[in-house]
């Protein structure tokens, strides 16, 4: 079941939320978050039993590792590193078995031209980011100790259905004391508006916004071999923004559905494309991931403490390890590298103390991106680089045959220059389409993120206008609704 489903919309979240607040006011707070564990299993096996089981199968084992590992801190921390460093290796072999096999095996075939069968394998959804949830969890128990927390509590953190299958990944620190203080018992009509504001929001990104670019990016990269110049620009640019959209409405979504439980979750985008450089971005791009690999990878692996070259490694190999985690293919693994680069280049460049200009640098910054999203998004490296070369001009760049008269432009022919459809390549769909992520660039650029709305959300008449036409419109548009482009990952 999708979130942005008429069943999700009008009969789960609806159903699920009345019963939730009635068993808190008729019973013992055990029941009501019982049912909220089975409510949000259920929600995982509307996609896939299995995946529900694999997941129940995760929670159960890292349940016992964080309790096995309490237990040793308590006496005197017995076999303490034992208990994690296994715990942890389970936890990579788990997400590695189920990830990335197919791509080892794939790999082993094409190295020793072997013939290797392939894994008849399903990836279960969610299943990199309540790994990650658990990772953390884990360090932080062999860390600091402590954290007994109530199992169903536990299970619940881990489960919770806004987010389990597609983040925001967020901590246990943040999530269960929520969940167990008296103000998520009691329903709060101002939660309720502002979880139905900004899932409107989101609910529009999505449909309106996110899966009308997908018409021109999927086309695009579907045809990327014959991809002329500006054919190429309008498919990079319309997946960069495509990108945002999806992924950032699912997050409003997730925040949205959450609140009506009266949980807080944090926030997962900060208007990333304002960024004047690439440290900046990371800082308002898929945040919680950014924190994570900060916090878990980053500094264990001895963040800036060992000198700066050492330091340099250290950003290299945890954006190839974020790279990886996002998709078993070596141009995630690229994509990964390239941004650590400039990462690298970015912390080199400081300390120089020389200054770009605002409006370069964030070209540069931008396009960067842009540039950086090909890989992520082509199903190949021959896909990628066809999509680069037509941004390059080397299919050719087309202007409208109705200026061939024009002595300006056949002056440019000289330099390739030639007149024809601009458009030959992409799918058939209405003017606007084609240049809407070209209409977008000053909307993020100037516009309030939906963060910032929700900070100052009132309910007032204005609002209520508001949420209407969000939510008439991202409704009118589920027919034609796409699953969000994180599932995969």
């Amino acid at each position: 079941m999708l979130s942005n489903s008429y069943s999700f919309i009008f009969i789960f979240l609806p159903l699920v939320a009345t019963v939730y607040f009635l068993l808190h006011r008729y019973f013992a707070v055990k029941w009501p978050r019982l049912f909220l564990l089975l409510a949000s299993l259920c929600f995982m096996s509307f996609w896939n039993v299995y995946f529900a089981l694999v997941l129940i199968c995760s929670v159960l084992f890292n349940y016992a590792g964080g309790s096995a590992l309490s237990i040793s801190t308590e006496r005197g921390g017995r076999n303490k590193k034992l208990i994690f460093i296994a715990a942890i290796a389970a936890n990579i072999l788990f997400l590695g078995f189920f990830k990335y096999s197919n791509f080892f095996l794939d790999n082993v075939n094409a190295v020793f031209a072997a013939q290797i069968r392939l894994l008849n394998i399903l990836l279960p959804i969610g299943i990199s980011f309540y790994t990650f949830m658990q990772i953390a969890w884990l360090t932080d128990v062999y860390r600091q100790g402590g954290y007994r927390y109530d199992f169903v509590s536990y299970c619940l953190y881990v489960t919770f259905f806004p987010y389990v299958i597609s983040g925001p990944i967020v901590y246990h620190k943040e999530i269960i004391p929520q969940l167990e203080s008296k103000q998520a018992q009691k329903f709060n009509i101002d939660n309720l508006c502002r979880g139905i504001f900004i899932f409107s929001i989101g609910l529009f990104k999505k449909t309106a916004i996110a899966d009308t670019l997908a018409i021109i990016a999927n086309g695009g990269f579907n045809a990327s071999s014959a991809l002329s110049f500006t054919e190429a620009w309008l498919t990079s640019l319309s997946f960069t923004m495509q990108l945002y959209f999806d992924f950032s409405g699912y997050t409003d979504m997730a925040i949205g559905a959450a609140l009506i439980f009266n949980i807080n979750i944090p926030a997962n985008f900060n208007s990333p494309y304002k960024s004047l450089d690439i440290r900046e971005f990371w800082h308002r791009w898929h945040i919680t991931f950014s924190r994570f690999l900060r916090d878990y990878i980053y500094i264990p692996l001895g963040g800036n403490r060992s000198g700066e070259i050492r330091t340099l490694i250290n950003l290299m190999l945890t954006f190839l390890i974020g790279g990886l985690w996002h998709g078993a293919a070596w141009t995630f693994v690229f994509w990964g590298f390239l941004h650590g680069s400039a990462l690298v280049v970015h912390r080199l460049w400081i300390k120089t103390g020389l200054h770009l200009n605002k409006v370069l640098a964030w070209l540069l910054t931008f396009n960067f991106v842009n540039i950086t999203w090909i890989f992520f998004r082509a199903k190949s490296w021959n896909d990628a680089l066809n999509v680069l070369k037509g941004m390059a001009g080397i299919n050719g760049i087309f202007v409208s045959p109705n200026l061939a008269d024009n002595h300006f432009w056949q002056e440019l022919t000289v330099v390739g220059i030639r007149f024809g459809e601009w458009r030959d390549n992409l799918p058939e769909t209405v003017t606007i389409v084609y240049f809407l992520c070209i209409v977008l660039i000053p909307f993020v650029l100037l516009a309030k993120n939906s963060n910032q709305l929700l900070e100052k959300f009132s309910p007032n008449w204005e609002n209520a206008m508001a949420i209407s036409v969000l939510m008439a419109c991202g409704l009118l548009l589920l027919n034609q609704a796409t699953v969000f482009l994180y599932f995969k990952f």
